[in-house]
């Protein structure tokens, strides 16, 4: 979220916000490069997840599909890999490398990964930070009679951008696991292999983008917060 208004200190998130439209760019480039690309073993995506979760002794996690493009994740409530249309029925590298990243959460929640633990931990906190920390900080900002309110609003994004911290080690974890069994699996050759870690590494910096994009909204607040002292 960036202020209806212009000063200096907005310069900071230049930077953030072009590593944010790279990663974008990145991510959807390798995701279309990769998924013209056939796996030599013929499987699914779909087929991926559930011989991996075989495979890391997981029984009690189902895979489905859902709609949109890039829309896949693990729903750990539900415990369901839930596989995007692009991904669940398709037979590319890059149905491969996703599927298994999904799959990685899943033995993260299932082995008690200790981030992943912390992350749902701070679900709540960083929606609440999300939606109340720049109102807050705003309303305070804007009338001196409530500064406490810019404190406060403070306090909730730091909430938000702690969730996005977390999120980079469970990502990045999640996608070591799934190249790993992918390699240990022989359902893919080394180039293949090497190819679904493009495509991962690519999803890996949106996750950078979006916690540097946050970090420097988070310098501006207290910036902007010690102008009022």
């Amino acid at each position: 979220m960036i202020f209806p208004f212009f000063d200096s200190s907005m310069l900071l998130l230049i930077p953030p916000m072009a590593l944010a439209f790279w990663a974008q760019w990145k991510v959807k480039k390798s995701y279309r490069e990769f998924s013209e690309v056939s796996s030599i073993s013929g499987l699914t995506g779909a087929q991926v997840a559930r011989k991996i979760l075989e495979m890391e002794g997981v029984r009690d996690v189902e895979v489905e599909p859902i709609e949109g493009e890039l829309t896949d994740h693990y729903d750990p409530k539900a415990k369901k890999v839930r596989l995007s249309e692009g991904i669940f029925g398709k037979t590319s590298v890059a149905a491969f490398g996703i599927a298994a990243h999904e799959v990685g959460h899943a033995i993260q929640h299932h082995q008690g990964y200790a981030p992943l633990q912390i992350r749902h931990a701070l679900l709540v906190p960083a929606n609440l930070g999300s939606t109340l920390g720049m109102p807050l900080f705003l309303v305070g900002f804007f009338f001196s009679s409530f500064d406490i309110l810019m404190d406060i609003g403070i306090f909730f994004f730091i909430g938000a951008l702690a969730f996005q911290l977390i999120t980079l080690p469970v990502e990045f974890d999640a996608s070591r696991r799934a190249l790993v069994c992918l390699r240990g699996s022989g359902m893919m050759d080394t180039g293949e292999v090497s190819m679904a870690r493009k495509v991962l590494t690519s999803a890996a910096w949106t996750y950078v983008a979006a916690a540097a994009v946050s970090m420097m909204h988070l310098v501006r607040l207290l910036i902007l917060r010690g102008s009022r002292d």
